[in-house]
C-alpha cells in the first residue's frame, strides 16, 4: 500500500470537473461524458431525440458520435480522432446473463475506417451507473502518462498525470483498483482501461477492462481486441481510464417492469445448469470447448489457414485445458449476474521467459481464437506456450487474433523463401518454432528488431515486403489473410461460401462476430442456394449487430439451446432466446417492440456504418474482396494435401474431370470456379441488402428505414449507379 500512496502523491491534476448525477431511467442517462485532452476539457452533451431513436446506443452512439468528430480524412493518429466507449440500454442489468459488454469505436490504425470492438468487464456498465451513456475522447494528451478517472461516487470527473505506475495492463489494473478502493470489499466497485509496451510499437494494440474477482480475490481483465484501439489510445497518450461507483444493486437502470426480465433470467439460468455439460460445456472450458470440434471438421486454422486439422490437435484438445489448467468450479462471469461462467482462467502460472518470467500470474482464458491464434495457426500445439503468450499479449496490450494471424503470414513467407534469417534479424520463423515465436512477441513489446516490421499487420507487411523486392505481390495477396486491413479470426472458411462473405462482406473486416454461418452452411445444408445465403447474410449479421448497440453478449443466445429448440422452425435463429431479448427490452424501455423491429433497428446502424466508410473512400463492392486462401487451396501442397476432396468437387460440382491433369491445371479451374462463386454471392448479398451492384445502399431502402438522413444521402446518391 505505501508504494500505491507515493504513486499517488506523485500524480499532477490538471482538470477538474463536478457534475450533477441522476439516476438512470430505462436504461438511459441521455447524458454522454465528452473529453478533449488536447484542450484537457471536459463537459456533458445531452443526447438528441433522433440519436435515441435511430442509433440506440452502444456501437450506434459510438458511430454517431465518431462521424459527427470527425473529416472524411480524418487519420487515426490525428487528434480529431476518437475513442467512444458506449454500452446499451439494456446493458447492466444484473437479472439476465451476458449484459455487461461495452462497444469501442475509433477510426482504426490497420484499416482507415470505423472500427468496432465489443467487450466485457465492469467500466462500460459502471459509466452508466457513474451517470453517462458512454464516454466520448478526442484530442491528444501532452505527457504519456495521462489518466482519466471517473468518480461516481463524488460526480466529479478528473484528469492527472500519473508518471509512477507501470504500464502494462496486469500490473497498472491492480494498481489503480488498489489506490481508489477504500477497503478490500470496495475495490470489486472500481474498473479501468488499459493497454501496455506493445500497443504504442505497432498497429494491433488493444484494450483491457478491468473487472474485480471477489472470489479470487484478484483484478481480471477482458480485452477489446481489434482493429488496433489500444494504439490509438497510447497515441493520445493515454495511460488509463478509470471509474468509480458506491455499488451494483438490482436495478440501477430503473427498468420499466423488472418481473419480466427476472422470469427470462430464471429460464435461462435453469438450462444452464441442465443442459450446458451436455452441449457447450461453457462452464468449465469456455469457449476453448470449440477446439476439439473445429479440428474434427477440418475448420481449425493450422499453418496460416493452409489446412484445417493436424495430427497433433489432440494436444490443444479442450479436455487438457479443463482437466489440466482452467480453475473449475468458481463463478467465471465477467459482468455481475451473468451464469454462463465462460471467462475461465489459469491461476498461478509459472511465466518462463520475458520481463516476467519467474513470476506467477493469472491468466485469462486461453478462449478457442486464442488457443488457435497462438497456436495452430503457427503449427504449435503446445497448451504451455499458448497460455504464456497469451498473458503476454494480454498484458502488452496487443490482439491475440490479430497477431496469430500476422505470425501465419510470417512462418508462409519465411518457408516459401520470401524472408530469411537476415530478414528477420536471425529469427527462424518456421511453422511450429515456439521459441522464435516468443522471442518476437517480445521484440514487438520493445519496438525492436523485425518485432516492430511484425507490429505494422499483415496488409502493411505485404506492402512493405513487395517495396523490398522478397516477394511475389500476387502469392503475398493469395496467402496473407486479411481483409479492409484487419487480420481474419480464427476459422477456415473455404468449405462455407457463406462464411466467406460473412467474413469479407464485414463493415469493419472479417471478424466473426457478425456471422458465423460454417455449421448452417457446410455442415448441416441449410442454406444451399445463393438467396438461402443471402437471406443469412442479411439477418445474422443484422441480429448480431443488435447485441452491439445493446451491450449484450452474443454467447447466451446460442451457446447452450432450450431443450425444444431442434423442433423450431428455425433452429439456428435460437427463436425462443431471440423472444427472451424482445421481452427484455420491452420490459427495459417500456417501448413497443418486436423481432423485426430488432433487425430494422441493427439496419439502421449497419447502413449507417457502411456509408461512413464510403465518406472516408471505401465501402465498396472491391473493398469486400477476399484473399483466395480464404476461399480454396492457393499452393500444391494445400491441394494435394485434401486431393481426393477438390478432386471430388472439381468432377461433381465443377462438372470438369480431374483425369490427366496436373495440380497446377487443377488449382487454376477450382479457383476460376470459386472466384466465381464469390462474385454471385456478392450479388445476392447486395441485393438482399437492399444496396446496388456496387455495394452502395440504395436511397429508397434508407428512406425505408427511415435513415434517409440528408448527410447520408448527399453521399449515396452519386454512386447509385454503382
Amino acid at each position: 500500500m505505501a508504494d500505491v500512496m507515493k504513486m499517488k502523491q506523485a500524480h499532477k491534476k490538471l482538470k477538474e470537473w463536478s457534475y450533477t448525477w441522476k439516476a438512470l431511467e430505462k436504461g438511459y442517462t441521455d447524458k454522454t461524458l465528452y473529453i478533449n485532452l488536447s484542450e484537457n476539457e471536459i463537459r456533458e452533451k445531452s443526447v438528441p431525440p433522433e440519436m435515441k431513436e435511430k442509433f440506440i446506443g452502444g456501437k450506434g452512439y459510438g458511430l454517431r458520435y465518431l462521424w459527427d468528430a470527425t473529416k472524411p480524412d480524418t487519420k487515426w493518429d490525428d487528434p480529431e480522432n476518437e475513442i467512444n466507449i458506449f454500452s446499451g440500454p439494456i446493458a447492466g442489468i444484473t437479472q439476465y446473463s451476458g449484459t455487461g459488454k461495452s462497444l469501442c469505436v475509433s477510426i482504426s490504425p490497420q484499416t482507415d475506417i470505423p472500427i468496432d470492438s465489443n467487450v466485457g468487464g465492469h467500466f462500460g456498465p459502471f459509466v452508466k451507473f457513474a451517470g453517462f451513456d458512454g464516454i466520448e475522447i478526442q484530442g491528444k494528451a501532452k505527457n504519456d502518462n495521462t489518466v482519466i478517472f471517473i468518480d461516481g461516487v463524488n460526480h466529479k470527473v478528473e484528469i492527472f498525470e500519473a508518471p509512477e505506475e507501470p504500464l502494462d495492463s496486469h500490473l497498472l489494473a491492480d494498481v489503480f483498483h488498489e489506490m481508489y478502493a477504500d477497503d478490500e470489499k470496495d475495490r470489486k466497485n472500481i474498473s479501468v482501461v488499459s493497454t501496455g509496451a506493445a500497443a504504442e510499437n505497432s498497429f494491433i494494440g488493444m484494450l483491457n477492462f478491468s473487472f474485480f474477482d471477489p472470489k479470487r480475490k484478484m483484478v481480471r481483465l477482458k480485452q477489446a481486441g481489434r482493429g488496433g484501439i489500444g494504439t490509438v489510445f497510447r497515441n493520445k497518450n493515454i495511460k488509463a481510464l478509470i471509474v468509480k461507483i458506491p455499488g451494483v444493486k438490482g436495478n440501477l437502470n430503473n427498468v420499466v417492469d423488472l418481473a419480466p426480465i427476472m422470469e427470462r433470467g430464471k429460464r435461462f439460468n435453469r438450462e444452464m445448469r441442465e443442459l450446458d455439460d451436455s452441449q457447450a460445456e461453457m462452464r468449465t472450458k469456455g469457449t476453448a470447448h470449440i477446439t476439439n470440434i473445429m479440428n474434427d471438421y477440418d475448420l481449425l486454422p493450422v499453418n496460416n489457414f493452409k489446412l484445417g486439422s493436424h495430427p497433433d490437435a489432440y494436444k490443444i484438445h479442450s479436455d487438457i485445458y479443463k482437466e489440466k489448467y482452467f480453475t473449475q468450479g468458481v463463478p467465471d462471469g465477467c459482468w455481475i449476474g451473468c451464469n454462463m461462467s465462460c471467462a475461465k482462467g489459469v491461476d498461478n502460472y509459472l511465466i518462463r521467459s520475458g520481463p516476467y518470467a519467474g513470476e506467477k500470474v493469472l491468466v485469462e482464458g486461453p478462449e478457442y481464437e486464442t488457443t488457435s491464434s497462438l497456436g495452430s495457426i503457427m503449427g504449435i500445439f503446445n497448451p504451455d506456450f499458448t497460455i504464456e503468450s497469451n498473458f503476454y499479449c494480454d498484458t502488452y496490450g496487443i490482439c491475440t487474433i490479430s497477431w496469430g494471424t500476422i505470425m501465419g503470414f510470417l512462418m508462409e513467407c519465411f518457408e516459401a523463401g520470401i524472408l530469411n534469417e537476415e530478414r528477420t534479424g536471425g529469427l527462424q520463423l518456421n511453422f511450429g518454432n515456439a521459441d522464435a515465436a516468443m522471442e518476437l512477441l517480445h521484440l514487438l513489446a520493445k519496438g525492436e528488431g523485425f518485432g516492430k516490421i511484425a507490429g505494422m499487420g499483415v496488409r502493411k507487411l505485404k506492402q512493405y515486403f513487395e517495396e523490398k523486392g522478397w516477394g511475389d505481390a500476387q502469392f503475398m495477396q493469395d496467402i496473407g489473410m486479411e481483409n479492409k486491413g484487419l487480420e481474419y479470426s480464427q476459422y477456415v472458411s473455404k468449405e462455407s461460401l457463406a462464411q466467406q462473405g460473412g467474413y469479407a462482406m464485414t463493415n469493419k473486416g472479417p471478424q466473426h462476430d457478425e456471422a458465423w454461418l460454417i455449421f448452417m452452411d457446410m455442415v448441416n445444408n441449410q442454406i444451399p442456394t445463393f438467396e438461402d445465403k443471402a437471406e443469412a447474410l442479411h439477418y445474422f449479421p443484422m441480429f448480431r449487430t443488435w447485441f452491439g448497440l445493446q451491450g449484450l453478449c452474443k454467447l447466451p443466445w446460442n451457446d447452450v439451446e432450450p431443450e425444444n429448440n431442434g423442433e423450431m422452425d428455425e433452429p439456428a435463429k435460437v427463436p425462443e432466446h431471440v423472444d427472451n431479448y424482445v421481452v427484455i427490452y420491452k420490459a427495459v424501455t417500456g417501448k413497443d417492440f418486436d423481432k423485426y423491429e430488432m433487425i430494422r433497428q441493427s439496419e439502421r446502424v449497419y447502413n449507417f456504418q457502411r456509408i461512413f466508410n464510403i465518406r472516408r473512400g471505401y465501402g465498396l463492392r472491391k473493398h469486400d474482396a477476399q484473399p483466395f486462401r480464404a476461399a480454396g487451396p492457393v499452393t500444391i501442397e494445400e491441394y494435394e494435401s485434401r486431393a481426393d476432396r477438390y478432386d471430388k468437387q472439381m468432377k461433381e460440382i465443377i462438372g470438369v474431370s480431374p483425369e490427366g491433369k496436373t495440380t497446377e491445371e487443377k488449382l487454376a479451374i477450382t479457383r476460376e470456379y470459386r472466384e466465381d462463386q464469390y462474385e454471385k454471392l456478392l450479388d445476392a448479398v447486395y441485393f438482399r441488402r437492399g444496396w446496388t451492384n456496387g455495394g452502395v445502399p440504395k436511397v429508397s431502402h434508407l428512406k425505408d428505414l427511415g435513415m434517409d438522413l440528408p448527410e447520408l444521402v448527399e453521399i449515396v446518391e452519386p454512386l447509385q449507379g454503382e
